[in-house]
């Protein structure tokens, strides 16, 4: 049932997400500090371009007046189109050696969020942050939550009442209540808390893990899909909890889904193969390509950055 996109291989892919005007998927690979996208007929063997940049993109979205903004190691930028020069929107005061923007997206009103990864992984003190553009005003960032190690898994409800993100390294995914119109989150709550890896695991290890939280997305009828990183595998969970769904993939570890095609019914997911043991690369050959599988329920259209 899942098939790999032809000259998708990354490092680490992340970031999907499908641009309707153009008919195309970009993503991202992370360590390859590249921009990739598909031209041609998503179905037709598409070529794959790629635009290298100065240091790792963590995670980027399209913009309504055309080009992207993408979260790199030290800030927000924005490209007025592909391989445009990067104009710089907002940085944070971190320190760049071990901390860098990782997972984020546009909400429905056009702001951008982006969450940080703390790569020394001793600490956690990444956070998430809001930064609005809208109407022309000057690009105000703003921390939104934070105690995490790794950002991850954020998601917006369709109704804008919710937000999800989670921190791969805790295995937790929390809620909030969101008020959109004024931004404000209220009544935090754990999403979803999954088990540890056990000492010592790998793949080949006959103890169950059902790997850490990663990427996720939402579909139309509000459910959240999230990419278990080593556990080979998506989940989906209602807007209570509870699982409804659980979909196995051919690379042990998934990064990423996003809803794509004309009909938002194609579910695209990147993955990683940096740092995989040679067994498993042999074993699952997809592993840092982009893979899709048909769905039943359509996601929602990806939401651009209003400036």
């Amino acid at each position: 049932m899942w098939t790999t996109l032809d000259d998708s291989l990354c490092q680490l892919g992340e970031s999907p997400f499908w641009h309707p005007g153009e008919r195309s998927l970009y993503w991202l690979d992370i360590p390859g500090r590249a921009v990739l996208r598909t031209r041609g007929e998503i179905d037709h063997q598409p070529t794959v371009e790629r635009w290298n940049l100065p240091t790792e993109p963590g995670c980027m979205a399209p913009a309504r007046r055309g080009g992207l903004v993408i979260a790199l190691r030290d800030g927000v930028y924005r490209a007025a189109g592909w391989g445009a020069a990067l104009k710089p929107l907002a940085t944070v005061d971190h320190d760049i050696r071990t901390m860098r923007f990782n997972d984020g997206k546009c909400d429905a009103m056009g702001r951008f969020w982006a969450g940080t990864i703390n790569e020394a992984k001793d600490r956690a003190n990444a956070a998430l942050y809001c930064l609005d553009a809208r109407g022309g005003r000057a690009p105000t960032l703003v921390q939104k939550a934070n105690q995490a190690t790794t950002a991850n898994g954020l998601a917006f409800a369709p109704d804008d009442a919710t937000v999800y993100w989670a921190d791969t390294a805790a295995h937790k995914v929390r809620a909030w209540a969101w008020a959109a119109g004024v931004n404000t989150l209220s009544r935090e709550r754990v999403f979803q808390q999954f088990g540890d890896k056990p000492a010592g695991w790998t793949p080949a290890s006959p103890q169950r893990y059902e790997g850490r939280p990663d990427g996720a997305t939402i579909d139309a009828d509000g459910h959240y899909w999230v990419s278990m990183f080593e556990g080979g595998q998506l989940l989906r969970f209602a807007p209570s909890g509870e699982r409804v769904a659980t979909l196995p993939t051919p690379v042990q570890c998934p990064t990423m889904p996003c809803f794509g095609g004309d009909d938002l019914r194609t579910l695209f997911v990147t993955s990683a193969r940096r740092g995989r043991p040679e067994a498993e690369l042999e074993e699952r050959p997809a592993s840092g390509s982009v893979i899709r599988i048909r769905v039943d329920t359509p996601g929602l259209p990806v939401a651009f950055f209003e400036d």
